[in-house]
Order: structure tokens, then sequence, then C-alpha cells
């Protein structure tokens, strides 16, 4: 069976269009409700949001949805991704639901669902889902009596600052470092701040000013330039840029330069491995991470997993393998001790963490390595044909093997199609960057002109 409604991270789409639409979060509701149904207490599902003006479409009617079905709803508001799978977890519920489309503009949505356990559901469970969908007025629904209730949790935003606070060790505090929080006027304009204000940093906060239509525009973990600005306008240690539901991460040093995932994830390995608290011998990412990371835990004898992109992969990866800490290049950072997906916040405060001990500037503390060079390229595939198909074309099969012999074992070509938009991802990295140009542009041009 194919699948209709799940992508890589959940659904995902234009807002009021197919599927994310009010009729089809309804539905989604109903069939991922009855999927949870399972003995005779009153069954629970935490919803949370980012600040996008479809929220207010969504929320309702998932709400609807999951009372339908005679589940009770607990209703966050604003609240980051990882927010919603802690609370899941914390409040004993059986579902949880996050509504966001991450990093995209304010456009698209999306619906995230996580399991009693506060992890993102498995491609098993999300197929369970989408069969239940074909067949939606099966789905038996709730008596009069049995119908759920809905209430609004208050104090969500105090919990999940509490929570975060405690990952940060006990004997250390924030005084005197000046931070730069960039919130995307995504779901952590709130919380962001306040974490990094009530642990002792000098907090100067940016695009914290949702109005619905903002979010991630020109700011945050996939805009970092008013980060980069900020920090060198106001001579801040550090600079944080979170996207629109938290859940990924940039930094900035000192100098408004950009560290990537990939040295976050190699920062905090190795402080994890000098305290003896790095599980499974090494670190998941993704096969979209640098090669400069994967030499740099070798010399630490350490072990790097790749895994598809998508943090729930690396998360799957982790949970399989006894691994704790995984992450993305993009900035996902999943440390397992504490959190169940990736959760830029909590990232923030371990590299933050790192300065205070080594009371050093972060261009000194924040890059472990030097990276490969790296080129990324995407081509918006318009034509309405399949993604799949373009792939498969001859031509492009004979492109992608011409750049691969022309890097002659000193680097690697990655192709992938995005699982959130129409897109097919040209990657190339190896020791000649000039060489490495010039395999993403021819590739990149023979997918264009077959497409």
């Amino acid at each position: 069976m194919s699948r209709k409604y799940f992508g890589t991270d959940g659904i995902r789409g234009k807002a009021n269009e197919a599927p994310v639409t009010a009729e089809i979060a309804l539905a989604v509701a109903k069939a991922a409700g009855a999927h949870f149904l399972r003995g005779s207490h009153r069954h629970t599902v935490v919803i949370g949001k980012d600040t996008r003006l479809s929220g207010y479409l969504l929320e309702p009617a998932l709400t609807a949805g999951f009372v339908s079905v005679g589940m009770d709803v607990v209703i966050l508001g604003p609240m980051p991704t990882p927010a919603v799978g802690m609370l899941t977890r914390s409040m004993r519920a059986d579902m949880g639901v996050m509504i966001s489309a991450s990093h995209n503009p304010y456009e698209d949505n999306g619906i995230k669902l996580f399991g009693p356990d506060g992890f993102k559901l498995s491609d098993a469970v999300e197929m369970k889902i989408e069969r239940r969908l074909q067949d939606i007025d099966s789905i038996p629904v709730a008596t009069s009596a049995k119908l759920g209730r809905a209430r609004r949790l208050d104090d969500a935003l105090g919990r999940y600052i509490e929570f975060v606070k405690n990952t940060f060790p006990k004997d250390l505090r924030l005084d005197g470092l000046k931070v730069v929080i960039d919130c995307a006027n995504g779901a952590a304009y709130k919380v962001a701040p306040t974490v990094l204000y009530e642990l002792g940093a000098n907090v100067i906060p940016v695009a914290v000013t949702p109005d619905g239509f903002n979010i991630n525009k020109d700011c945050g973990a996939t805009s970092t330039a008013l980060m980069q600005e900020a920090v060198v306008a106001h001579g801040a240690d550090i600079g944080i840029a979170l996207d629109g539901d938290a859940d990924r991460l940039i930094l900035a040093d000192e100098h408004g330069q950009i560290v990537d995932g990939d040295q976050v994830m190699a920062l905090i390995a190795k402080t994890l491995q000098s305290a003896d608290l790095l599980k499974g011998g090494g670190v998941v990412a993704t096969v979209m991470s640098n090669m400069g990371l994967e030499n740099y835990l070798k010399d630490l004898g350490l072990d790097l997993i790749r895994t598809p992109v998508g943090d729930r992969y690396v998360v799957q990866a982790m949970r399989e393998q006894g691994y704790n800490l995984g992450g993305e290049q993009s900035g996902h950072m999943v440390m397992s001790d504490h959190t169940t997906t990736g959760d830029g916040l909590i990232a923030a405060l371990q590299v933050l963490a790192a300065l205070i001990r080594a009371d050093r500037p972060a261009s000194e503390v924040v890059r472990g390595f030097i990276p490969l060079p790296q080129l990324l390229e995407n081509i918006r595939i318009t034509s309405g044909v399949p993604l799949d198909d373009v792939l498969g074309l001859s031509v492009v099969k004979e492109a992608i093997l011409a750049g691969e012999a022309q890097l002659n074992g000193s680097g690697r070509v990655l192709i992938r199609k995005s699982g959130t938009e129409p897109l097919i991802r040209v990657m190339a990295e190896g020791e000649d960057s000039d060489l490495v140009r010039t395999v993403v542009s021819e590739i990149s041009a023979t997918i264009t002109s077959a497409s």
C-alpha cells in the first residue's frame, strides 16, 4: 500500500489544500484516535502548534475528530515540537499531535503524531492509520454520553521551561554571557528567551513577534542573516537560531560566522565522551552529514552511523542500536537522555555549557573540524512529473555516475527527493571545491532539462 498522506515527517502541504485541510485533519484525528484507543481508561491526546495562521484551522478540526471517538483533548497552544513529545509522556497521554510545517513558510502546515512514549510514530504505525483513512466511515464514533472533552493546559509553557532548564548542568550559570536568540517568529518565541534569561544570560531576542504570517520569514535556522547581524551589532558571545517549531538550531560564533549541526554534534559528542556519558560508541547522523565529521569522530575512536534524512530515522537507529546522541547537519539534535525528538533549545544549552567551562570564545570551541567542501542544490520540479520518474531516467542516472567518476573515490554524490516539497536535492562533497561545484552543476542541469 502506497502512502497517500504521510511523508518524511508526518503530513505536510499547503494549508487548506489536500492533504492539509480541516476535513482531512478531522479524519486523521478519528483514524489516529481509533488506533490508540485501548483499555477502559479515559483516553487523552495532547495537541500543540506553532504560530501559523492555519493553526486556527487545524487545531479545532483535530480536536473535533479526537472528541468524536471519545478521546479527551489537552490543548497546549504555541509550543515547540519537542515539548509535545515531552508532555505526551509526562501527562501519560495516549498520543500527541504537533501542528507545524517546521521550517517551511507560513502558507504550509502539517500534522506530526507522537505515540504514548513521546516518540514520533514509526512507518508501520503510520501505515495502519493510512489504512483506516481509506475507510473512514467504518470507524466507530462515541455515543453522546462518551464524547471526549477538551481543555487548555494553562501552565504548559512553565512545565516545558522547567524541563529544559533541568537539562543544564546544575553547577553552571550563564552569567556574563551575551546571547542572541532568534525564535523564527515561531513556537519558541516565549519559552526560549525565558529559559536563557532564567539561567542568567544577557538575552537579545529577535524574531519573537509572530503574527501568523512571518514564521521563518527572513529569520530562524533556515535564514540566519538576522541572527548573524544581531550577534555582530550587539557584540554577543554567540547566536542561536531556532526554526519554526524549535526542533532544530543553527549557531553563529562571536564573529557572526555560521556553525552547523555537524559541528554541534562534534562538540556534544566530545563533551559526553569526556564525561563518560556517550552511549553506543559513536553518533547517529544522516547521509547529509559532512565527511569531516566522520573523520573527526574516527580520530576520537567513535563511529558515525548514517541514516536516511529525517530526525525520526535518526531516533529509530539510536533506539535500536543503543546510542544517546544523534542529529542532522540541518540542526536537529537528539539527546535521548533528555528528549524523544530533536530539541534545538536543549542542544543549545549543551553548547553554552561547553562555552562556560572552556572560558574561551565560541569560535575556538564550536569548530572541532574543518569540513570537506560540500555543495547542495535544490531542483524544484514544476512539471507534475513524479520525482521518482525523473530520477529513474537513464540520462539522469548517467549524469550521476559521471559525477561519481569525476570524484574518483575522494568524495561522494547524494541525490534524493525531498519528503516535504517537490524538490530533488543534489549534493556532492570532496577535497576539491571546484570539482564539487562542477559535479553538482552538471547533475542539476541534467535533472532540470529532463524534467
